[in-house]
């Protein structure tokens, strides 16, 4: 299966053009495609929420990591103040995304496993 992005006129890549591309390139209807969407993003971010990995075979890894408290300072004032401690949602790429990104194989129409 193919799905071609040649035809979006912005730069980001959009849940509802990607709903859009459900709907014209496997033939879902509207509904079912925003929802796939929406059910698909969901799903990353509860596994996410929870702690726990979530890795897409020939795309990448999302991850969640916990940066530890530190000093900061605000760049305005000058003022020393405290960055507490937070999760951040990190993505690595797969080595075959990246492989496709550096060789463009992507943009000539071949398709990411």
């Amino acid at each position: 299966m193919d799905l071609s992005v040649d035809s979006l006129e912005t730069p980001a890549l959009t849940k509802a053009q990607l709903a859009d591309l459900l709907f014209e390139q496997i033939g879902l209807n509207k509904r079912e495609s925003k929802d796939m969407i929406d059910a698909f993003f969901d799903l990353i971010a509860n596994r996410l929420v929870e702690g726990e990995d979530v890795r897409i075979s020939g795309f990448g890894n999302f991850q969640i990591r916990t940066k530890a408290p530190r000093p900061g300072r605000n760049p305005r004032t000058g003022e020393a103040i405290p960055i507490e401690a937070r999760r951040v949602a990190v993505f690595h790429s797969s080595h075959k995304l990246k492989d496709q990104i550096q060789h463009g194989s992507a943009a000539e129409g071949q398709e990411i496993d």
